[in-house]
């Protein structure tokens, strides 16, 4: 593999010269295509982690999602790299799978890597190395959750319209006895959802109790199932449920079916976060549709902002309802 030296024997000049060119200061232009041309002779690609250690900038960011298993998060990370590369950035991507110890390995091989900063959509509610990154002053941006006790702007989207629309949807509907599906207890993100549902029920004098209202023990379709089955259970099954998190919904379906339950006709079915292929289930199903390409545009122009020292503020983007047939909507003519 060639290195400066090659290059500079190559264009019969000096390693300084070659890195004046490299670096966008030669100040002739005979002099620049020469050691283009050699650079492209021979192959030579530049050192970036070591002109790093020069410039204590890599053009590298780091993004740890909380489990690339999950359509919506496999989406967030793919707008993330789009719009890092259109702006010249390199991104590395760490799965955390819902685990705070996954997470805190792949923050600390990021900071390794000497990245410029650090993009997190955090597994659970935060974890020591994400603290630690934070304490220290590494340029970093929370995404689509936020973390108790750590100071970053947040980007994320806002339910409570999305949530208004889908209660006043189900109370024209005729559905009283909603139930939810909500993230591990704790998850603020999961919490605010349920609030918010909740309060936007009771504005059509519909209550959603205690007994109604079931955290998963993960965000898989397993703990969407073992909710469902509960909720059903119950000596008033519900005749709605919403799951906040698109593979919980999978889940509930899939206990659904199993007892020879019909959507809509037995129980209505909603998914926050919205994925393609929702559109091709029988019936279609209803969902709150998250802007999941504009979150991961502006995490990165929030990103960048922190990392040449700015301030940038959370950013909270509005969700969206998208009626289906799964509640017992007439179907499109």
């Amino acid at each position: 593999m060639a290195n400066i030296k090659d290059v500079a024997e190559r264009a019969g000049v000096s390693v300084a010269t070659v890195s004046r060119v490299l670096n966008g200061r030669s100040p002739v232009a005979e002099t620049r295509e020469r050691v283009l041309a050699a650079v492209a002779e021979l192959g030579y690609r530049p050192n970036v982690v070591a002109r790093s250690l020069r410039t204590a900038r890599t053009r590298t960011l780091g993004l740890v999602i909380s489990d690339l298993r999950n359509p919506f998060f496999t989406e967030l990370a793919d707008a993330v790299e789009q719009e890092a590369r259109r702006l010249g950035y390199s991104l590395i991507i760490g799965n955390a799978g819902e685990s705070t110890r996954q997470q805190d390995d792949h923050i600390r091989t990021l900071l390794d890597r000497r990245i410029d900063g650090l993009l997190v959509s955090s597994a659970g509610t935060g974890s020591p190395m994400l603290r630690e990154a934070a304490e220290a002053g590494t340029p970093l941006v929370l995404l689509d959750r936020t973390v108790p006790g750590v100071s970053a702007p947040c980007v994320r989207a806002e339910g409570r319209a999305a949530l208004t629309e889908l209660a006043a949807h189900l109370a024209a509907l005729g559905r009283r006895r909603p139930a939810v599906i909500v993230a591990p207890a704790g998850t603020p993100v999961g919490d605010e959802r349920l609030e918010l549902f909740r309060a936007a029920l009771a504005a059509h004098g519909i209550a959603l109790p205690p007994e109604r209202a079931g955290a998963s023990p993960d965000l898989r379709p397993e703990g969407g199932r073992q909710v469902m089955r509960r909720l059903l259970d119950l000596p008033e099954p519900p005749d709605a449920v919403l799951a906040t998190d698109n593979l919980m919904a999978l889940g509930a379906l899939d206990e659904m079916r199993a007892r020879g339950l019909r959507v809509p006709s037995d129980v209505a079915l909603v998914a926050f976060d919205d994925v393609a292929w929702f559109a091709h289930l029988d019936p279609p199903l209803t969902a709150v549709a998250q802007p999941t390409r504009a979150l991961g545009e502006a995490a990165v122009h929030a990103l960048l902002e922190r990392i040449e020292g700015r301030e940038a503020p959370s950013v909270l983007l509005p969700a969206r309802l998208v009626k289906r047939r799964s509640c017992g909507e007439p179907a499109a003519r």
